[in-house]
């Protein structure tokens, strides 16, 4: 069984896209409908922007998604999944390819997302980092003892575990961590505390245009951040969706699944290797490759 996944903010380049947009005719009529979406030329930014151009959380996200969905829109009859699934922002991706959201109805939502995320980011001083060499267990029962807000937010792999929440916590947390015993505790260059309960007001920005979007019963499950299950309902899809906004990315145990589930090679569709790696620390046999 073909197992699909779709990366998150991270994975952004300058000229991500440009030779998609040069060489296939579906990709550049559909980066010219997202330019018209989202009221400015994003296709610049990716192209030809600079490295600070692409940070920008309003620009990151829409570009990840729209250079992920629309490869996976120009490998036609090519693609076929069993299964999917996405890394955070990269499950809106994993949404439109499996055909539960349309492109246009996803790219409104990740641009939504992003400058809800964006404001939410002013409201607290707050930030992320990665914690190695960790049972998660003992993350979550340290970042626990420590006052304020500081919450695991991405299982990634074995043994990697990023945490989000406010300055001073993740200040202390990164203190703790590494005193007891953490072979890396490095604090992340991130705007904010990504899926930690500082995200409420984006989440509450989102629930609605969410609950207001049509979503149609995908062509294959979807592996969801929030409880790593595989899920085909619209509804419940919808719901866990808005959940994942405050909620960690259960990475590790997604992973798991699929493999259990009959995962039998991993095809990363998007920017970068990342999710390429996390898999292999999964599980080092699994065949994984990338389309870029």
């Amino acid at each position: 069984m073909k197992a699909y996944v779709f990366p998150g903010q991270g994975a952004q380049f300058v000229g991500m896209g440009k030779e998609l947009y040069e060489n296939n005719n579906l990709a550049k009529e559909l980066f010219e409908k997202a330019n018209e979406i989202l009221d400015f030329r994003i296709t610049d930014m990716m192209f030809e922007g600079t490295e600070e151009d692409l940070k920008q959380t309003k620009v990151t996200q829409p570009a990840i998604f729209l250079h992920s969905v629309i490869l996976a829109k120009t490998l036609g009859d090519d693609f076929k999944p069993d299964m999917v699934a996405g890394h955070s922002l990269g499950e809106f991706s994993a949404l439109v390819a499996n055909g539960a959201l349309s492109f246009e109805d996803g790219l409104k939502l990740v641009s939504k997302r992003a400058l809800a995320m964006q404001k939410a980011c002013e409201l607290f001083p707050s930030t992320m980092a990665a914690i190695l060499g960790m049972d998660d267990a003992i993350v979550e029962d340290l970042c626990n003892k420590v006052d304020g807000i500081v919450v695991p937010a991405n299982y990634n792999s074995p043994g990697q575990v990023v945490i989000s929440g406010t300055n001073e916590a993740i200040d202390k947390a990164i203190e703790i961590l590494s005193n007891a015993g953490a072979k890396r505790a490095i604090k992340l260059n991130v705007g904010g505390a990504f899926h930690s309960p500082l995200m409420q007001p984006a989440k509450e920005e989102l629930a609605k245009a969410i609950n207001e979007t049509e979503f149609s019963e995908p062509i294959c499950p979807v592996y969801q951040n929030v409880n790593a299950k595989p899920v085909k309902n619209p509804q419940e899809i919808k719901e866990n969706l808005i959940a994942q906004l405050t909620s960690p990315v259960r990475w590790t145990e997604i992973v798991k699944n699929m493999i259990a589930d009959g995962a039998s090679s991993f095809t990363e569709v998007g920017p970068g290797k990342v999710l390429q790696g996390l898999i292999k620390k999964v599980d080092r046999k699994m065949p994984t490759k990338g389309i870029q």
